[in-house]
């Protein structure tokens, strides 16, 4: 018997696959570009941070090397004019950039005229902020700019992103270096570092009338018998533009006799094997111990006490014959109280001198010992809020911005 039941014919399968190929194409497509988009975004992120960092060290080195060069043409013993300083610190800039890579180029290119300026920054005690004006001298503050830029046809050549229509990035950094005024001295502890200062005092009067001399042209009895060639260090017998004082104190001195001598910056027993020792080689950290905290610092009212005496030993001749040609701090007194080797002097700054000549035998008015103001920076400054002065103690130059 036949089933009731007719059979039904199989029913056909619809494969879905055929259009899904289709879709998984665009989808292909689409995830390729984000894909590439997502490499460009951090190949070409990389890229333009890695160069950043780049540039920022080139300008940071060149600002620093620039304003080196400016120190030279600071102060009343300045060894360059400003505006030739300025032309030695702009090719400074220049050749430091140079030796730094900067993303896809093994040397970076500045061009002075349009990333290098200078100006002069000044303690404002009004307001109590650093005043920074550009343009203006004596240049003590420098600004170097280095650009990878459209702007400078230098701009950052772009790798994966060229792909989405970006061929380039523009990167610049920027750097600000300057020198700051010295409140005193230090050495890091257990330093085998030295600082360049000559333990004999001069007065602010002398020195004063000599620098009314340099910047006025008034004759106050300063002359100019030696000259310093910057190029060999040597020292002739010639002018050169900076009269020399003589710190010797003599029976031709304006102050009273013996009023001037060697102070001790240290023990305040130093002999004089410890002054030749400090006069070739510099104050050390065992004689900075001697002071409170380690350091060499004047105190709230701007004064610094040293034990001395009132006289210049010819045993620290050879010594100081040794160091002609180079420069050292001096400290500058306003009164001395007591004779000989129970003297007292009050000190109100330090200033940069250059030793000239050197005679501490025969009779007193044949002796002298004569120096000329010269630019000084010294590393181990302690740096301090504090006026400018054209005379004045400077650090070594430190990035401000």
């Amino acid at each position: 018997m036949k089933s009731i039941y007719a059979a039904r014919p199989a029913r056909r399968r619809y494969d879905t696959r055929c259009n899904r190929r289709g879709t998984v194409i665009v989808l292909a497509a689409t995830m390729m570009v984000v894909v590439i988009g997502i490499a460009a975004f951090t190949v070409d992120f990389a890229l333009v941070n890695v160069t950043k960092g780049q540039v920022q060290n080139a300008a940071d080195s060149a600002a620093h090397a620039a304003m080196q060069e400016l120190i030279s043409g600071l102060g009343p013993g300045a060894t360059r004019t400003s505006g030739y300083a300025a032309s030695e610190a702009e090719d400074s800039a220049t050749e430091m950039t140079a030796r730094f890579r900067s993303g896809d180029i093994k040397s970076t290119q500045l061009s002075a005229e349009r990333d290098v300026r200078f100006g002069c920054r000044s303690w404002n005690s009004t307001t109590n902020k650093w005043d920074l004006q550009w343009d203006v001298s004596p240049y003590n503050m420098v600004e170097v700019t280095v650009r990878r830029t459209t702007a400078a046809n230098a701009p950052l050549g772009a790798v994966f992103a060229q792909i989405l229509g970006h061929n380039s990035f523009d990167v610049e950094a920027r750097a600000v270096a300057s020198i700051a005024p010295t409140t005193g001295f230090y050495l890091p502890e257990e330093s085998t570092a030295s600082i360049d200062i000559l333990p004999i005092a001069l007065d602010l009067t002398t020195w004063n009338s000599l620098l009314a001399q340099i910047y006025n042209r008034t004759n106050s009895g300063f002359s100019d018998q030696h000259r310093y060639d910057s190029m060999t260090g040597n020292v002739s017998n010639s002018a050169d533009g900076i009269p020399e004082v003589n710190i010797y104190p003599d029976a031709n001195s304006a102050m009273p006799s013996g009023n001037r001598g060697t102070v001790d910056i240290g023990s305040p027993n130093n002999s004089t094997a410890d002054l030749k020792r400090q006069i070739q080689n510099g104050i050390n950290a065992s004689d900075l111990n001697w002071f409170p905290n380690g350091e060499l610092r004047f105190n709230e009212a701007g004064v610094l006490f040293l034990n001395g005496d009132t006289g210049i030993s010819a045993g620290i001749e050879s010594a100081l014959k040794s160091i002609v040609g180079h420069v050292r701090a001096i400290p500058i007194f306003i009164e001395v109280s007591g004779p000989g080797n129970n003297a007292q002097f009050t000190i109100t700054r330090f200033v940069g001198v250059r030793i000239m000549a050197v005679k501490l035998t025969g009779g007193p008015s044949q002796r002298y010992l004569r120096v000329q103001p010269a630019p000084y920076a010294t590393r181990y400054a302690l740096r301090g809020n504090v006026p400018v002065t054209v005379d004045g103690i400077m650090s070594q130059p430190l990035l401000i911005e």
